[in-house]
């Protein structure tokens, strides 16, 4: 990763060639996925993706999907949920945009905007880390990419991916891609509490958006069931909102 925020889309052909195929390879072998809605999914960017977050191998979904030397991630600079040491170097040798987590992912942020002004793809996990599985708010770092670019964003649903380990012999776990129809733009006006209000209001918008692809047992604070929804209080506390960019390293997740 270059010391400034310009990053040059698409990037990486070969060894995104070479994921793809290996990712979805690998998947055949854990899982039974199937894909619902991928005609949803727009031919060029650019464009925000957004999935909830409940396990460390979501991202892989993404790489594994489809072939795009254009699609960026963001997301944390260590995997402590990863099974195997291994599967930490992956994201690197991809290359995404790391994000120290705490109150500020400055440099992220431009690297992300740089991509989307490029007509890139952003593939983002709103909630920012996978500490729950079920839906929590959005940390407005999506809300901001999108009204900031004018971006469309597409919703996808991640069913069953928290299951998938411990792997069972002779059974392939369940799994299912849900894509949903792509909304926006956004934009914001005003300034400090008044825009992050903005910021918040688009954040929950995207959260609705993920929870409908989702059934109901994992929308957490979004369920349409009330016991849910009771269930899921404490899991929108945001486990890093006392830390400052750079201070979290151990404890981030992608």
């Amino acid at each position: 990763m270059s010391n400034d925020a310009t990053i040059k889309v698409p990037r990486k052909h070969f060894i995104r060639w070479f994921g793809h195929w290996l990712i979805k390879f690998i998947m055949w072998i854990v899982a039974d996925m199937e894909v619902i809605g991928m005609e949803n999914m727009p031919k060029k960017g650019p464009f925000i993706l957004v999935a909830n977050h409940f396990s460390f191998l979501d991202p892989a979904i993404f790489v594994g999907l489809q072939h795009r030397n254009d699609m960026e991630f963001i997301g944390g600079f260590a995997m402590p949920g990863s099974p195997a040491k291994f599967l930490t170097k992956l994201p690197g040798a991809y290359g995404y945009l790391p994000v120290h987590r705490g109150t500020g992912s400055t440099k992220a942020l431009k690297m992300a905007l740089n991509v989307l002004n490029q007509d890139g793809i952003l593939m983002i996990f709103p909630e920012g880390g996978s500490w729950a599985q079920s839906l929590r708010p959005a940390r407005p770092g999506a809300a901001f990419l999108a009204a900031m670019t004018g971006a469309p964003i597409v919703p996808v649903g991640l069913v069953n991916m928290y299951n998938i380990f411990p792997l069972k012999f002779g059974k392939r776990q369940k799994i299912q891609v849900r894509v949903g129809e792509s909304f926006g733009p956004f934009e914001t006006t005003g300034r400090g509490k008044e825009r992050r209000r903005q910021l918040d209001g688009i954040g929950e918008i995207i959260m609705h958006k993920i929870a409908e692809l989702l059934d109901d047992k994992n929308r957490g604070l979004y369920a349409d069931d009330p016991a849910i929804r009771e269930a899921a209080k404490g899991t929108e506390i945001y486990p890093y909102a006392d830390k400052i960019e750079g201070e979290v390293v151990a404890e981030t997740t992608l």
